[in-house]
């Protein structure tokens, strides 16, 4: 399994209350930028190939599987400061 640390996301113009995150991003070891869909970030978490983070106020905060209505999304676990520190991310270039 290869941990990743998750610098910016890119969302849908939708405004909903739960997963309109379409794609995540964050750069390589080279210093090289990654993005993939939120739905291949799942499928790889869920077979055990990943773990992404989002790193808040110097410490790492887990990116998580959630669903709504049938319909999984990624988000993060809740801190002390926000309930999801994923949505807060800039926007991948």
């Amino acid at each position: 399994m290869s941990r990743h640390e998750v610098r910016c996301i890119n969302k849908s113009h939708k405004e909903t209350s739960y997963g309109n995150i379409l794609s995540i991003g964050g750069l390589n070891s080279d210093g090289t930028r990654w993005r993939i869909t939120q739905e291949r970030a799942i499928q790889g978490m869920e077979s055990g190939k990943w773990e992404f983070y989002v790193k808040r106020n110097g410490k790492e905060v887990e990116v998580i599987i959630q669903s709504y209505n049938g319909r999984k999304f990624l988000k993060t676990e809740s801190d002390e400061f926000q309930n999801n520190n994923l949505s807060n991310l800039p926007e991948c270039p």
